[in-house]
């Protein structure tokens, strides 16, 4: 097997792996064993790859062997009873129903009928930062679940505190903090299910929140389905999936369904409003920064309108700032759920058995400095072509980085199927903040710090604050004027059909 470091009888190297951001333990070792280390957790062997390369060989070129999920007593098993798509294995019927339906919807040519709900949800955002600073993380998390929500159940979010967003944020954050590998010993021995119940101390807290998470899954999709029976509800995620079922298309129970389609709602919640506030962490870093990003903005967009979607192509600096920010802290920073083999495998002269699980360390992989170098340091330059005579900058020349960034959003067959609306969504409010607001530390000379994380397997900045203060007057009267006629598209978007495909239609992605 891979080098790693050596370990116990029966517990392995499960005592070595810390509780706390372990993901920074793996970086050591993969600069010490390797690209592709090894340890066991318990009788499990674990695989840490700590470049992208490896994880493209394996990840990707050999997806039939590597696209499946290891075991997961306490995240799965335990917690949803394995209803969870993301963490079921290939070969599972129901993770091939829900694949299929989050492709059919998400996919790269769907990605534009979401426009609409994107930007006004945008004008909503930049009205709240205007009027208030200092709650804008709040702001943030209430635009990203108001776009999943929309397109998921077909309606709107108008505050981070309406209870499904509170249950969200509370059942990502808990579901976050079991899957961390090595925290909980029934990972590593999972022949204490077979002691009795009541013995199993380690149920009580996932069960009490199963059972909130039942509570308002179902909430949920019976919302969608009453409204569906009174002719409120305009096509989204959940109605379709309950109409392909009454036609027989998908076999899934309530309980089942409900979990199925709100993946969305789980992932793209905190990945997305967690990205914005790192990139808020950025700026306040690196002002010479925004201030380029702003300089190209008002060259190609000016102060007459906001940027839109159809300005991309002219905004390569604000596309470079968005994937530097996905590079510089990855949220996920353990790549996303662990894959697991389902073979017998040999790469580069090492055995790597079946069974098997496998994490693509992407903090590590982010700090790569050969295909990153100076990886510490936020660069959007590294992401645009360079010339032969610029040597301002270093930059990947990888044809993998340079092309498309996908790397922060998983490999192979578990690559994420919302990638395109998150980036979307990414784009629109980078774009509109930057065109908006000079962003200031709420203290003079008080920058928050780049390297304050929370311990959660989507890891995202610790709380910090962030004046918004308008560029000049000409914008601020854009934005009251956009949020006024934002009132009546509200209204319409409310009732706008997304045109949801069949979850049989045949897909390019499926």
């Amino acid at each position: 097997m891979p080098s790693g470091p050596l370990g116990l009888p029966w517990i392995g190297n499960r005592h070595q792996v810390p509780g706390f951001m372990p993901w920074k333990k793996f970086e050591e070792w993969n600069k010490k064993y390797g690209p592709v280390a090894s340890i066991l957790l318990g009788s499990t062997p674990t695989i840490i790859i700590g470049k992208a390369q490896h994880a493209w060989d394996l990840l990707e070129k050999r997806s039939e062997i590597y696209s499946s999920r290891p075991r997961f007593v306490m995240a799965s098993e335990i917690l949803s009873e394995n209803r969870r798509g993301l963490m079921l294995p290939n070969s599972n019927e129901l993770w091939k129903q829900w694949r299929k339906m989050l492709h059919n919807g998400f996919h790269i040519r769907k990605a534009p009928v979401y426009h609409g709900i994107q930007s006004l949800e945008c004008k909503v955002l930049l009205k709240e930062l205007l009027n208030d600073s200092k709650s804008f993380d709040g702001y943030l998390k209430r635009f990203a679940a108001s776009i999943v929500v929309a397109v998921t159940y077909g309606r709107r979010v108008d505050s981070v505190d309406e209870w499904i967003v509170q249950e969200n944020i509370a059942s990502m954050d808990y579901l976050t903090s079991v899957n961390i590998p090595g925290r909980y010993i029934v990972e590593s021995w999972p022949w204490l299910l077979k002691l009795p119940r009541s013995l199993q101390w380690f149920r009580k807290y996932p069960e009490m929140r199963k059972k909130k998470d039942e509570h308002y899954l179902m909430h949920l999709l019976n919302d969608v389905r009453t409204r569906m029976k009174n002719g409120t509800c305009p096509d989204c995620l959940t109605s379709l999936a309950l109409t392909d079922r009454d036609k027989g298309k998908v076999e899934l129970s309530d309980m089942q369904l409900a979990y199925a389609v709100a993946s969305p709602f789980g992932a793209g919640i905190d990945t997305t409003a967690g990205t914005l506030s790192v990139f808020l962490l950025a700026m306040l870093n690196y002002p010479e920064v925004m201030k380029k990003a702003q300089g190209e903005l008002d060259k190609v967009v000016g102060y007459d309108r906001m940027p839109e979607f159809h300005d991309k192509e002219q905004l390569p600096y604000i596309v470079a700032v968005i994937n530097e920010t996905l590079r510089w802290r990855p949220i996920p920073v353990l790549g996303g759920t662990a894959h697991a083999s389902t073979a017998d495998d040999e790469y580069n002269g090492n055995f790597i058995p079946k069974g098997s699980s496998i994490y693509a360390n992407m903090y590590g992989i982010m700090r790569d400095e050969e295909m990153f170098p100076d990886a510490n340091l936020f660069q959007p330059e590294r992401f645009l072509p360079r010339s032969t005579s610029d040597t301002t900058h270093t930059d990947s020349q990888h044809p993998r980085i340079n092309l498309e960034f996908d790397l922060p959003f998983g490999f192979g067959r578990r690559i994420c199927p919302g990638m395109h609306l998150g980036l979307n969504s990414l784009f629109i409010a980078v774009s509109r903040i930057l065109w908006a607001f000079d962003l200031r530390p709420a203290r003079e000379g008080m920058v928050p710090s780049p390297d304050a994380f929370t311990n959660h397997f989507n890891s995202r900045p610790l709380p910090f604050e962030c004046k918004f203060v308008a560029r000049n007057e000409k914008i601020a009267n854009l934005i009251e004027a956009e949020w006024d006629s934002v009132q009546n598209q509200r209204r319409v978007e409310a009732t706008r059909t997304y045109a949801f495909p069949s979850l049989q239609e045949e897909t390019s992605l499926s």
